[in-house]
């Protein structure tokens, strides 16, 4: 189950819309008209776009050598061979080969699992151990006389590519130890000491599988052991917030998937700095949760009160936005009345019972957590009710306080129930606290002897790249993480189920899209995975970063649905189908917006699916209905296809995988072009190639080539292009190979970033064909496409791109092989513009009308209303219904352009941080001043130093009062197309009594439209027509398929290891023993 909250309200401009249609229906007079209007003569608008289109194709043509290239694929049409592509083989295959990747990370996680289990079977714990270790941290640094510090050391370092370019050492790991723990503490220094055995399996797993990144292994003692070796680096305040106990992969390795309930006393005697630490305490059970989990939150005094009310009585999903959501909420808790604990249990027991037997929820383990500061009684008439003798609901109480008057209630109360019982004095305890509860819910997997394997969804750790000062200008990728517990094995402790740790390794999710072969799926194409929770782990739709001065991860990057991305698929078919696993088939007309979401591509899609064994996920592949669906080969010499490979002005997709580099690490300094070279020459045979994919593009290779010497010729030509306009010349094709002609020197590029690595949307990337070539194949075939780059116009770098799709037959079914184009400067294409504007009919050369008056207007915008033309060259870029929002309506109602909606389920909206009530509230300073003199004593007694820097700190820096954060939202928005039958439109508007007229024309062989308005009648009272966005309110459930393995509990489980059980006073053991007795004749 998964629930989605939104706030209603409007962005900037979002009453636009429905101001726009009031003021046309109580202000205007819309007058249709056919044939010319008096003062803008259609003729005359006619002749300024045939000139203008004729003179813009013919450069566009000329320069990009569209008809050449054209030319060059027909010349080989009948020695091709066209084929309509198998989707359900293409992903079945693809899945296979996904397969072995998991495959081969799994086993490589298994071997330390099996290294560590026999280091610390053989091991003996010894208090008194001395040993240096390489702690993270400290390695190479010095004392002020320069020796090394302790623990620290020299430690060699070097950069490496396959490690984001860190300075790591591939032949030894190092530990990294919580800043809230001793470094010799004796548990660590043990564990450290046994766990050296791991780095000769460290290495070896990377010289088996060189494609492996970080390896490592997460202690239940708290320390990270991780490989290859790095220098970590604290944060400002001198600490590093990473503890690998509390990351998903470790909790989802450790434990079994459970339903919680959390009980918090918001009793009058929790006033104060109690109320604060059981709001800390809460906030770190949450994080102790993941996606297979469901838990709610219920506060109690005399009364039941849901954190949320909107709740009552059910679990929810402990993804982000969820647990975020009830973070919002615990500031509202205040303390007050008496505490009625029997009450809270009950209703505890009731909604664990109700909700597991509706067939939601984890359907495995469930747990009560229990935060308070004392229990007058036992409640054993509520257990034997609820919980015994089965006891499958464990108790965990939390005592908050230094306090210990009611501590043996709360200790029987876990020893009774299978659970643990911890106090809380501090906030620096808390997170030590916290933790003691996963060990418990790992015993009984631990009896078992099940190492599980577990997949975590697609992640960045942020703690992790700004421990290791990661500086990607493209922003932290995502990776998957393959998880394993570690137990103990030694016969003494088998009963008490001991954890010692879990064992890791990281995959890129980069990996996994170089599998995918972007020469089959097409130029809309593309594959995608998911979750058993229905989350995406790969797709070309995931937005994870937005950008703030630098790449930022969003807050819910790691929980997208795929019914966020695939929103046209309201009934869940294809996401249920692929939740459970399935293998099918499923079609669906799809909305695609690109470039930045501000057009969109309307098309019909196929989907086939199936699951990828040996793991939790589901492999989608997506084919567009058409040209997506149809591929060709062709076949040319090798020698003659390397050689023009190996031409100057040739590029490969540096995403693409042609030749496997990775495997081998004497392949690594390969580029891709000269892979290709030694596999298809024979003299490297063990690079894994993908010998089809390599034959078709040596084939793109040769019939390209051509166009290398026909850029050359006009280059050299100084009678052609003297002033410059045209800059660059590109071409693309169907397997990733690229063309680039320079008519002007690098440094004279209006726009350098074009055709780089800086420029996403412009290249051939890991999941998408280039956004010039995929609205060209779109297009009617010869029909050039033109448009401003958004990232570009904000920028001010003032170019136009025009691109040509070139088809290899001439019917429906034929691919689209190529796309070419060219770069010209936007001053240079606007001056085409002008110039064709300024010829008329008129024998006396008087032209009846001109854009050179006041009172018309000229505009020049592309079929989703952009304007590339206008007489006010701010704006240059802009949506023309901003400027022009009277004439943009009324195309919409004549059918000319049309409005289409779309969503966005990734959408960040800003908030201001100080408006909601509990902000208010700690910002007054009445209120702040009453609390610090009220807690200052309580705070000097029973904070140490480190819980006031470390925790206190970190929580205020998460709560920043009147600041504006950027927080998740959905939000609906309009797109807008022209209608590609309508070639011309006039029409009349009135105006307050005053007629304004206006006519728009298409631009022939384009995408553009010229648009000629009447200036003299004055509009500005109606509303523009804007693609501003409003926020939506969704809420919704979701399917999901539940982990398979589950492991709740073990009749061997020793239920007195449960806190302090061993100092219970004889009064409560006798108590209890009872209770025992029934559970082992059992």
């Amino acid at each position: 189950m998964q629930w989605k909250w939104g706030k209603l309200f409007f962005l900037d401009h979002t009453c636009s819309s429905s101001l726009a249609l009031l003021w046309m229906l109580v202000g205007l007079n819309v007058v249709d008209v056919t044939g010319s209007q008096q003062g803008i003569p259609l003729s005359v608008v006619k002749l300024w776009a045939s000139a203008f289109g004729g003179e813009i194709k013919s450069i566009s043509a000329k320069y990009s050598g569209s008809q050449l290239l054209q030319k060059k694929y027909k010349e080989f049409e009948k020695s091709v061979r066209v084929e309509e592509i198998d989707g359900l083989k293409l992903v079945k295959n693809l899945a296979v080969r996904m397969e072995e990747v998991f495959r081969k990370k799994a086993e490589a996680t298994r071997r330390l699992v099996e290294a560590a289990e026999e280091a610390h079977h053989e091991h003996e714990d010894n208090p008194d151990l001395q040993y240096e270790y390489f702690n993270a941290v400290l390695i190479n640094e010095v004392d002020e006389e320069g020796n090394n510090v302790e623990l620290g050391g020299e430690f060699l370092l070097e950069p490496n590519d396959h490690f984001n370019n860190l300075s790591v050492n591939l032949s030894l790991s190092v530990v990294q130890v919580p800043t809230n723990m001793y470094n010799k503490d004796p548990d660590i220094v043990n564990g450290v000491y046994w766990s050296e055995a791991l780095n000769k399996v460290f290495v070896d797993n990377f010289e088996r599988d060189p494609t492996l990144i970080w390896q490592y292994f997460g202690s239940a003692k708290g320390f990270f052991r991780q490989y290859p070796g790095v220098k970590w680096h604290p944060d400002e305040h001198g600490v590093i917030g990473f503890d690998c106990r509390n990351r998903k992969w470790y909790i989802q390795a450790a434990t079994s998937p459970k339903d919680v309930v959390i009980l918090v006393d918001v009793s009058g005697s929790m006033k104060g700095l109690r109320l604060t630490i059981a709001r800390q305490t809460v906030s770190s059970i949450l994080d102790t949760l993941g996606d297979d989990d469901f838990f709610n939150i219920i506060a109690y005094n005399q009364e039941i009160h849901y954190v949320e009310p909107c709740l009552n009585g059910t679990l929810v999903r402990a993804d982000r936005a969820n647990k975020d959501h009830f973070r919002e909420h615990l500031d509202k808790l205040f303390a007050k009345g008496i505490g009625l604990l029997g009450d809270a249990l009950t209703e505890a027991f009731t909604i664990l019972s109700n909700f597991n037997q509706t067939g939601h929820g984890s359907l495995c383990s469930q747990a009560i957590m229990l935060v308070t500061d004392g229990a007058t009684e036992m409640y054993d008439d509520v257990f034997e009710r609820h919980n015994w003798p089965e006891r499958k609901v464990r108790i965990f109480p939390y005592l908050i306080g230094r306090e210990s008057a009611f501590a043996d209630n709360l200790k029987w109360m876990a020893c009774a129930n299978k659970g643990y019982f911890s106090q809380i004095s501090t906030l620096a305890d808390v997170q030590e606290n916290v933790m003691r509860y996963l060990h418990v819910m790992s015993r009984p997997k631990v009896i078992d002897h099940e190492h599980d394997t577990v997949w975590t969804e697609a992640y960045v750790d942020s703690a992790l790249s700004q421990a290791h000062k990661l500086n990607d200008k493209a922003g932290p990728s995502l990776m998957t993480t393959v998880a394993m517990p570690v137990f103990s094995t030694k016969n003494e402790t088998k009963n008490q189920g001991i954890l010692l740790g879990v064992a890791g390794t990281d995959i890129p999710l980069q990996e996994l899209t170089k599998l995918i072969p972007k020469h089959m799926v097409g130029i809309h194409g593309y594959a995608f995975a998911i979750t058993n929770n229905g989350y995406i782990l790969t797709h070309p739709d995931l937005r994870p970063l937005y950008q703030q001065g630098k790449k930022r991860r969003k807050p819910n990057y790691s929980s997208v649905d795929l019914s966020e991305v695939e929103w046209e698929d309201k009934d869940d078919i294809l996401r249920n189908a692929m939740v459970n696993r399935r293998t099918g088939t499923f079609s669906m007309e799809v909305k695609k917006t690109v470039d930045r979401g501000r057009r969109v591509l309307i098309m019909h899609n196929d989907y086939y699916y199936t699951d990828i064994k040996g793991t939790p996920f589901s492999l989608g592949v997506a084919l567009s209905r058409g040209h997506g669906k149809f591929f060709f080969r062709g076949n040319v010499s090798v020698e003659a296809g390397l050689r023009d490979l190996e031409q100057p002005d040739v590029a490969l997709a540096d995403e693409w995988t042609y030749c496997n580099t990775e495997e081998q690490h004497e392949h690594r300094h390969l580029t891709q072009i000269q892979a290709i070279k030694l596999f298809m020459t024979g003299r490297r045979p063990h690079l894994k190639c993908d010998r089809e994919l390599i034959k078709e593009v040596l084939f793109d290779a040769v019939v390209t080539a051509p166009l290398e010497a026909y850029w050359t010729g006009l280059a050299l030509n100084k009678s052609e292009n003297s002033d410059k306009g045209v800059e660059i010349a590109f071409l693309g094709t169907r397997t990733g190979l690229s063309r680039t002609n320079l008519f002007v020197p690098a440094d004279q590029l209006s726009n350098r970033d074009f055709l780089t690595a800086e420029d996403k949307e412009g290249v051939f990337n890991a999941d998408h064909f280039p956004l010039w070539y995929k609205r060209a194949a779109e297009q009617v075939p010869g029909t050039f496409i033109y448009s401003i780059p958004f990232s570009t116009a904000l920028e001010n770098k003032s170019v136009v791109l025009a691109s040509t799709a070139i088809q290899l037959l001439d019917d429906r079914k034929s691919p689209i092989v190529a796309a070419v184009g060219i770069q010209m400067k936007l001053e240079y294409f606007q001056r085409k513009f002008w110039t064709a504007c300024r010829q008329c009919t008129a024998l006396d050369g008087k032209c009846s009308i001109s854009c050179d008056n006041d009172d018309i207007n000229c505009y020049l915008i592309d079929n989703n209303g952009f304007i590339l033309v206008s007489e006010e060259h701010v704006q240059t870029g802009l949506f023309f219904g901003e400027v022009e929002g009277v004439v943009m309506n009324k195309l919409l109602q004549m059918g000319s352009f049309k409005r289409i909606t779309l969503y966005d389920y990734q959408a960040l909206c800003k908030e201001y941080a100080g408006s909601s009530d509990s902000a208010r509230t700690l910002s007054d300073p009445f209120t702040v001043v009453k609390m610090l003199l009220t807690e200052l004593v309580i705070f000097l007694l029973e904070f140490n130093l480190y819980s006031w820097w470390n925790v206190d700190l970190s929580v205020k820096a998460q709560r920043s009062r009147g600041k504006t954060m950027m927080v998740p939202c959905d939000t609906e928005y309009p797109a807008f197309v022209s209608e590609r039958t309508i070639k011309e439109t006039t029409g009349n508007i009135d105006c307050g009594g005053c007629i304004r007229s206006f006519v728009i024309q298409q631009i022939p062989s384009s995408n553009l439209f010229m648009v000629v308005v009447d200036n003299k009648c004055d509009c500005s009272s109606a509303p523009p027509v804007t693609m501003d966005p409003i926020e939506i309110i969704l809420k919704f459930q979701k399917d999901r398929k539940k982990p398979e393995s589950c492991h709740p509990f073990h009749p061997e489980e020793n239920a007195m290891e449960c806190g302090s059980a061993t100092r219970l006073c004889s009064r409560l053991a006798s108590l209890l023993l009872p209770v025992l007795a029934v559970a082992v004749s059992r």
